[in-house]
């Protein structure tokens, strides 16, 4: 299964912390992790990496996202994340970040399921073809 692909398939974990360093570096120890920094608008963006397999994020919180403790957020495939996300109020859940397009990665969006579950959703770019 290609998770980045894959309607349903989880497909990246990002961690948001307001020290990126000192997370980079306790789970570099503990699990042996290597990191590839990149340099994004936003602000350094540290890519995981369980040998050659990019595996997830580290970033510091953004502003905007307010008073929060650092945490762990799961992103899944979708086909397409304006369609699925148009669903979510009528479901009884709650779109915390409408979708959004990342350059070169692809469209994500922030939703919340009923309970208050909070749920990345991402529309991947197709794989340019050379």
């Amino acid at each position: 299964m290609e998770v980045f692909q894959t309607h349903g398939a989880f497909s990246w974990n990002e961690l948001m912390t307001s020290d990126p360093e000192a997370a980079m570096g306790f789970y570099k120890s503990l699990l042996g992790w290597s990191i590839e920094t990149m340099h994004m608008p936003s602000g350094p963006y540290h890519v995981i990496k369980v040998g050659d397999a990019s595996i997830g994020g580290i970033m510091k919180t953004p502003p905007e996202a307010g008073p929060m403790p650092p945490a762990w957020g799961g992103y899944v495939t979708v086909d397409n994340v304006d369609a699925l996300v148009a669903k979510v109020p009528g479901l009884g859940g709650k779109v915390f970040v409408a979708p959004t397009d990342i350059p070169g990665v692809g469209r994500f969006s922030v939703i919340a399921d009923p309970q208050g579950a909070v749920l990345n959703l991402i529309t991947y770019e197709a794989p340019a073809h050379k």
